[in-house]
């Protein structure tokens, strides 16, 4: 029996309308990386709030440049607090400071809901690499209803010190821990379209932004406000799916950028990702052709 036209579009568009609903049902964990600039005891309790009412909607926060003398550790518990106040239950972990030098040492932090995400052992810094990586970076495993991948914080030197001859480092982490599902995210101080990149987007690693700049300027220039392109995350497309991805331009919310600064130099970046069960595939969300 043949349905007429307007019946079996019908039926097609419900069809592909049900897939996309019930994949928004299926494991969805939203992640944010922002380097926080100097976070630390300078940051008075109004912008804590306002950092935490900048975050509060995500599953797990990765924050680089947590100060590592006094108050960074102590600027972290407080964010987490805050949050613990704002309708859900949160925990938080620090990384030691950095084996950089003095100038350039620094703490990591993650910051997570704990009704959405477990924590599934200690987090570490990467010491395969610590020699040539500057600011080695944090690792980090949590799992999703049985699923488990692994963060990585990164917040690589400044441009000026040529970042790509510590990220080239990453291409060999992957075979370092072949079980692992691994996240790259942070401040590289480099954009995805890099060429050292190149051999992670070949074992299938994929930016979730492109051409999106995620530094901030002193001032507007002809309503730019943003400067470069240098926060990211990387994700393996083989394990992992991205639903949907973004920054948030939080400094909308202040008279001028220099106030804006006060809270960073950078701006948040987000993604939202299905981890499918162990051995399954990431959800699609439209028919096969």
């Amino acid at each position: 029996m043949k349905f007429p036209p307007h019946k079996f579009f019908k039926t097609v568009f419900l069809g592909l309308f049900l897939i996309y609903w019930n994949a928004s049902l299926i494991a969805q964990v939203k992640i944010s990386s922002w380097n926080l600039q100097n976070f630390g005891k300078t940051k008075s309790d109004q912008e804590i709030n306002f950092i935490a009412n900048s975050l509060k909607e995500f599953d797990i926060i990765a924050i680089q440049e947590v100060v590592a003398g006094y108050g960074g550790a102590q600027a972290v518990a407080r964010l987490a607090d805050v949050l613990n106040r704002k309708g859900s239950k949160w925990d938080y972990v620090i990384s030691d400071p950095t084996n950089s030098t003095p100038y350039g040492t620094e703490r990591y932090a993650y910051i997570w809901k704990t009704g959405t995400v477990k924590k599934v052992q200690r987090a570490w810094l990467e010491q395969n690499y610590v020699n040539e990586i500057d600011r080695e970076p944090y690792f980090m495993n949590f799992s999703y209803e049985g699923t488990v991948f692994t963060l990585a914080s990164f917040h690589a030197i400044p441009k000026k010190k040529q970042p790509e001859t510590e990220i080239k480092y990453f291409k060999f982490l992957p075979a370092q821990y072949p079980d692992k599902n691994l996240i790259f995210l942070g401040d590289f101080n480099l954009p995805q379209s890099h060429t050292v990149f190149n051999p992670l987007k070949k074992m299938g690693y994929k930016p979730v932004l492109t051409d999106q700049k995620t530094t901030i300027k002193m001032h507007c220039v002809a309503e730019e406000c943003l400067a470069s392109e240098y926060d990211n995350i990387f994700y393996n497309t083989n394990s992992t799916q991205m639903l949907n991805s973004g920054v948030v331009h939080f400094y909308e919310s202040f008279p001028d950028m220099v106030t804006a600064r006060r809270i960073s130099d950078h701006i948040p970046i987000w993604a939202e990702f299905d981890f499918p069960a162990a051995g399954g595939e990431p959800q699609q969300l439209l028919l096969d052709n």
